[in-house]
């Protein structure tokens, strides 16, 4: 809904947000979107994001007792909430499969850095009734574990400064400007788009922005509170990354070898090519961060425009090249060396030869 303005949210708040979401369709078939919407104090696009995970919930994940609930995009009509109800009246029973991933996920997140601590006891005292009434079934868990990359403790620090509305510190690194900087920020909200992001409102650059969690260096809860101001929800549905039309446009060409450009970077065109290639028109906020694609491509792909991206572009494949030949020079006398040179490509461009950066 335009002008709502933002609630912290995350994982914890949603998962309880849908289970009350079940009891309340329950009793009200054929619900209006926007009357349940108001009633959780939520969008409709957030609505309608719940409504998608909820088909993947029931008694098991074999398939069969799930929840059947759809919408025709103005009511919310749940198909089978009858089956469920004389199925949840019985006694709940895991094969051995269903017990040891429940009881490996349970002590994996009990694990988290950061979790809060009543919260850690919950699960603990849960994992252990369930533990004791899949008997036998438990032994396989035992042997299992999962450890979580270092971007779990970033999560769990996210998560719980977003319940608690505090601000965070971070080191975060910047593969655009290639350096990493200190901000303090306001989180607003946990997103998964591939990678796992924040969106929160910097104090730097007083302005909204999106952090991926795996190029968080350094974290730490502050004791002031987030206050970000009242700005209305990103739709996110078709990507993180939506280019604005007043954003500066960029011309990149490629061969046959790097049509997956196409494919991985929103684009307004994309126009066929002689040689099988394409000639790509897109437009991003911050056209510097394009260097490092264009040395990725290496011989696949060159910056057609603007001509000082372009130029920009050159002189990284040059101080790259440069530094290549300054190593196989110091290592001349181990042996012969074939030393690799610039190539002329199109109109005049020059490549790295052979050579793929950033792979």
């Amino acid at each position: 809904m335009a002008g709502k303005p933002v609630r912290p949210t995350n994982a914890i708040d949603q998962t309880r947000r849908m289970l009350s979401l079940v009891t309340y369709l329950r009793e009200r078939p054929g619900a209006r979107i926007e009357d349940v919407a108001r009633a959780f104090g939520i969008t409709e696009d957030e609505l309608v994001s719940d409504l998608d995970v909820l088909p993947m919930c029931g008694t098991s994940f074999r398939g069969g007792d799930l929840l059947d609930i759809d919408t025709d995009g103005e009511r919310i009509w749940w198909h089978n909430p009858a089956a469920l109800g004389a199925e949840a009246a019985e006694p709940l029973r895991l094969a051995a499969d269903e017990a040891t991933a429940l009881l490996v996920a349970a002590r994996a997140v009990s694990t988290l850095p950061g979790l809060r601590e009543g919260d850690r006891q919950a699960l603990l005292r849960a994992t252990a009734k369930v533990e004791a009434a899949a008997g036998e079934a438990a032994g396989a868990s035992a042997r299992l574990s999962v450890t979580f990359e270092s971007e779990g403790g970033v999560f769990a620090d996210v998560d719980r400064a977003i319940s608690e509305r505090r601000r965070l510190w971070i080191r975060y690194y910047s593969p655009a400007r290639d350096q990493v900087t200190e901000r303090e920020i306001d989180p607003i909200r946990l997103v998964s788009v591939g990678h796992t992001y924040v969106e929160a409102w910097c104090r730097r650059s007083e302005a909204r922005r999106t952090f991926r969690l795996d190029r968080v260096a350094e974290i730490k809860i502050l004791d002031e509170p987030s206050a970000p101001p009242e700005i209305e929800l990103r739709d996110l549905s078709e990507g993180l990354v939506q280019p604005a039309a007043e954003d500066p446009e960029v011309v990149v060409e490629v061969g046959p070898g790097g049509r997956w450009v196409a494919e991985y970077y929103p684009h307004d065109s994309a126009d066929e090519l002689p040689d099988g290639g394409l000639r790509i028109t897109l437009r991003t906020p911050e056209p510097a961060s394009l260097r490092r694609l264009a040395l990725r491509l290496g011989r696949d792909g060159r910056i057609v425009s603007p001509p000082e991206l372009a130029d920009s572009a050159r002189r990284a494949a040059r101080e790259a090249l440069a530094a290549y030949d300054g190593i196989e020079a110091r290592g001349a006398a181990d042996g012969p060396h074939a030393v690799p040179g610039e190539q002329p490509g199109p109109l005049g461009e020059s490549r790295i030869d052979g050579r793929e950066q950033g792979q």
